[in-house]
């Protein structure tokens, strides 16, 4: 890889505008996830808040035999019944959770101290939820420690974006922050390396792993990564292609691809 920008690591970490020690609060009006792997996941998570629980039948004899304990009361109605509760042509697999909306981390408690994460993935404007969820599976089953998105231009929490997560909501934290080329800084100073996906590049993924703490920054489909986040980063990489009259992967995709590599390289 190419070095794109002067190393500046060191010293102490800045932090985002906010009292010390200010609890997450959870944000928002409840929602509802839906769906076998979300709702099982979020009965699963202690952190998460149910406001009430609607299923089928056969769904809720599923689901006391995997929570035998479960205190939330069921709510038994048919298909239709929980389809009604929900977008048009939700996959609700006859189950459907009301919840509090999960508390929002912050990114400087994430990455403080020894147990930091070793990678985070950033997101630059992704704005589809389908797109944020599939991410955050990915995630998990890569190990980043957690996803970034912005206040604005991302997806809300919702059952479309948990639906595509299929569970992973509950154990990938979701950061949501204001100014991203500022919170590039901050994990600079925590000691990442800021590695943008740049379909230009003229450098690989080979050795993206090799140099420690990594945050992996990808931008929209087309638009890709905007000016100013570029320039914040330390290197720029390309995933190499064949040529196809295709173009680019989508952006979940293109995140699967740069996350296998980080860990098959990781020291």
């Amino acid at each position: 890889m190419t070095k794109h920008r002067k190393d500046r690591r060191g010293g102490k970490p800045a932090r985002q505008a906010r009292r010390p020690g200010k609890p997450a609060e959870p944000r928002g009006k409840a929602l509802w996830l839906y769906g076998i792997h979300p709702v099982t996941a979020a009965l699963g998570n202690a952190a998460r808040q149910p406001v009430s629980l609607v299923a089928t039948r056969a769904a809720a004899e599923r689901l006391q035999s995997s929570f035998p304990d479960l205190t939330v009361p069921i709510e038994i109605t048919d298909s239709a019944g929980v389809a009604a509760l929900l977008p048009e042509d939700a996959v609700h697999q006859g189950l459907a959770l009301q919840c509090v909306p999960l508390a929002q981390p912050y990114l400087e408690d994430v990455i403080a101290g020894p147990d930091a994460p070793a990678t985070l993935v950033v997101l630059d404007q992704v704005t589809d939820p389908h797109n944020v969820g599939a991410i955050l599976r990915t995630s998990a089953v890569f190990g980043a420690g957690a996803v970034v998105i912005q206040d604005r231009h991302a997806p809300p929490e919702s059952g479309v974006l948990a639906k595509s997560a299929s569970g992973a909501l509950e154990s990938v934290p979701l950061i949501r922050i204001g100014n991203l080329a500022r919170s590039l800084e901050v994990l600079k100073e925590a000691g990442y390396w800021i590695v943008g996906l740049d379909g230009d590049s003229e450098a690989g993924l080979v050795g993206l792993g090799e140099k420690g703490k990594t945050a992996l920054v990808l931008g929209a489909e087309g638009q890709g990564l905007r000016r100013l986040t570029a320039e914040t980063c330390d290197f720029l990489v390309k995933i190499p292609m064949a040529p196809n009259a295709v173009g680019s992967l989508n952006v979940s995709n293109a995140a699967a691809v740069a996350l296998y590599e980080l860990t098959r390289k990781a020291p």
